[in-house]
């Protein structure tokens, strides 16, 4: 019993010591418990989050140089396949199709369109190779949406048409703006819906559209005797008050 003790006690400052070891303290000091480490925010940019592009752009010790409030999901305008024009930059005036979105930053990509150019690989030795490299725009001030009707920016809201389906609508002409099948098709993680194959294990559509519950203005005993035939004869006494 007494060398259990002795030992139970060794190992916790040989416990302690590797902590204050491996923070980096050099005195001594007790263990405190956990601790919960602030989550720093992830730095969003052309790159998918999951490549190695990405992650070096989120080493420790880099942060995102301006703070920008993301648009809402719901007031979000711009999607994958539109033509909008350019408002500001070199290339202002000029106008091309959207080839990419990053709405934790509200940019966009347009093809061909806001570039720069850069060398790769030069040397004395090697005369490297001139890469174009499209930088992100904006799309509350740097681009607008291109009305299809005459091919002008525009402003745009979202309304609802007489079938309840919610599109954009053209404030200068009122003309209905439809969102690309390219959008509607691609998923947030960049996955083509028409190239998935269904699984065995999938949940079958029919399954997802049944309708299992209709809400019905009645108490939970009415609904119940409802469903199940019986008809209330009885009358509810009279109430008394003084």
């Amino acid at each position: 019993m007494r060398l259990t003790l002795v030992v139970s006690g060794y190992f916790k400052k040989y416990v302690e010591r590797e902590i204050a070891q491996a923070s980096g303290v050099s005195f001594y000091k007790p263990i405190q418990g956990w601790r919960h480490l602030r989550k720093r925010k992830w730095i969003y940019d052309e790159n998918r989050p999951w490549t190695d592009a990405a992650k070096e752009a989120n080493l420790p010790g880099k942060q995102l140089t301006e703070l920008i409030e993301p648009i809402p999901e719901s007031e979000w305008k711009i999607f994958k396949g539109d033509r909008v024009q350019i408002l500001k930059g070199i290339d202002k005036g000029k106008q091309g199709i959207v080839c990419s979105t990053i709405k934790e930053r509200n940019w966009c990509y347009v093809e061909g369109l806001n570039c720069i150019y850069q060398w790769m690989n030069k040397n004395s030795i090697n005369p490297g190779m001139l890469t174009k490299i499209e930088k992100p725009l904006l799309v509350t001030t740097e681009v607008s949406l291109v009305d299809p009707s005459d091919l002008q920016p525009t402003q745009t809201e979202w309304r609802y048409d007489e079938d309840g389906n919610r599109v954009r609508v053209s404030l200068r002409t009122g003309r209905v703006i439809p969102i690309s099948k390219k959008a509607l098709d691609l998923t947030e993680d960049f996955v083509d819906k028409n190239d998935y194959i269904e699984q065995t294990w999938d949940t079958k559509e029919k399954e997802l559209i049944k309708v299992t519950f209709k809400p019905v203005v009645l108490s939970f005993e009415e609904d119940i005797m409802k469903s199940m035939g019986i008809v209330e004869t009885r009358k509810r006494a009279p109430n008394f008050y003084y």
